[in-house]
């Protein structure tokens, strides 16, 4: 199966090396999102609660351009550089997702692009067409 590059204005443009997401038959690879504004690439605000918003208004906008939406997601990785900010994490969520949530991993690192206190990827599996 080929390859399709996922691309929106609507998310924060790539920073790097990478695609925001890359498809492969129904299944979607979402990169990385941090809480930037994609109209100014600049972070939202240093308020954890407003960058995490960020974060998930930006993978709904690539999971939308995949031709989805945030509850297609099937598996979740959340990058916190503060683990004490996982209770705020799972409001947020929760906010975004109805059940059934997906399979979801939350870790703490050291540092995050920009300096960020967030960042999540994840997979997301499109609905069958048939």
């Amino acid at each position: 199966m080929a390859k399709v590059i996922v691309s929106t204005e609507n998310a924060p443009a790539a920073i790097g090396t990478y695609n925001q997401a890359v498809k492969v038959g129904t299944t979607v690879y979402l990169s990385g999102q941090i809480p930037l504004v994609p109209e100014s690439m600049e972070i939202v605000s240093q308020d954890f609660t407003e960058q995490a918003h960020q974060v998930f208004k930006n993978l709904v906008a690539v999971c939308e351009a995949a031709g989805g939406e945030l509850q297609d997601m099937v598996k979740v990785n959340i990058f916190l550089t503060d683990l004490s900010n996982f209770a705020i994490v799972n409001d947020v969520m929760s906010q975004y997702f109805k059940t059934p949530y997906p399979a979801r991993a939350a870790v703490q690192v050291s540092a995050l692009p920009k300096a960020v206190q967030i960042e999540i990827d994840g997979i997301m599996e499109l609905p069958s067409t048939n």
